[in-house]
C-alpha cells in the first residue's frame, strides 16, 4: 500500500471538484484546472464533495506507481486554485539585470545581446528589483518550468557564483587556480 496514495485529498472551502469518469475538474477563486486520470486508477468524490479518494484497479507494479502520482497531481491542482504557487529567483553578477516590458521578460546576463523571454499567458512574472524575479501561477508544473527555463539562460557557476538561482539556493563554490 502506498502511504501517499491511500491518503484522501481534502478539498477546502471555496474549491469545487467535479469527477466525470476519469476527468477531474477543480475550480477555485484563482482559476480552473483539469486532469485526465489514467484508466488504471479509480477516482471517487466522497463526504459530499469534501474528499477525493483514489485507488488502484490492479496490483501490477507500474500501475500502483501511478496511483500516488495522480493523487499528488490532484492535490497540487487543489492547492493551486486556492492559494497558487510562487517561485522567486535571484540574479547575481555585475551588470546582470532583468526588467519586464509588457508580457516579455528582458534579461541582460553578460551576453552581447539581451535575452527576450515571452511569458506564457497564464503565468504572472514580476520584477521587484532589477535582480529579483517572482514567478506565480496556479499550475505548479508550469511555474516550475518557466523558472527552470529562465535559469537555463545563465545557471549559477561554481567559481564566482554569478548567474540566476532560486532564492535561498546554496551554490557549492570551487577554489580557483593556484599560482
Amino acid at each position: 500500500m502506498s502511504r501517499i496514495g491511500k491518503n484522501p485529498v481534502i478539498v477546502p472551502d471555496g474549491v469545487t471538484v467535479e469527477v466525470k469518469g476519469q476527468d477531474v475538474k477543480v475550480k477555485g477563486k484563482l482559476g480552473e484546472l483539469s486532469l485526465t486520470v489514467h484508466e488504471a486508477v479509480s477516482v471517487k468524490l466522497e463526504e459530499g464533495g469534501k474528499q477525493v479518494v483514489l485507488a488502484p484497479l490492479s496490483e501490477e507494479r507500474k500501475l500502483r506507481m501511478l496511483w500516488p502520482t495522480f493523487r499528488n497531481h490532484i492535490k497540487n491542482m487543489v492547492v493551486g486554485v486556492s492559494e497558487g504557487y510562487t517561485k522567486n529567483l535571484d540574479i547575481q553578477g555585475v551588470g546582470y539585470r532583468a526588467n519586464l516590458q509588457g508580457s516579455t521578460l528582458v534579461l541582460q546576463l553578460g551576453y552581447s545581446h539581451d535575452i527576450q523571454y515571452a511569458v506564457p499567458s497564464d503565468i504572472k512574472v514580476a520584477v521587484e528589483k532589477q535582480t529579483k524575479i517572482s514567478i506565480s501561477g496556479i499550475d505548479k508544473q508550469k511555474v516550475g518550468q518557466v523558472a527552470a527555463e529562465i535559469i537555463s539562460y545563465r545557471p549559477p557557476e561554481p567559481y564566482k557564483g554569478k548567474g540566476i538561482r532560486y532564492e535561498g539556493q546554496q551554490i557549492l563554490r570551487k577554489e580557483g587556480k593556484k599560482k
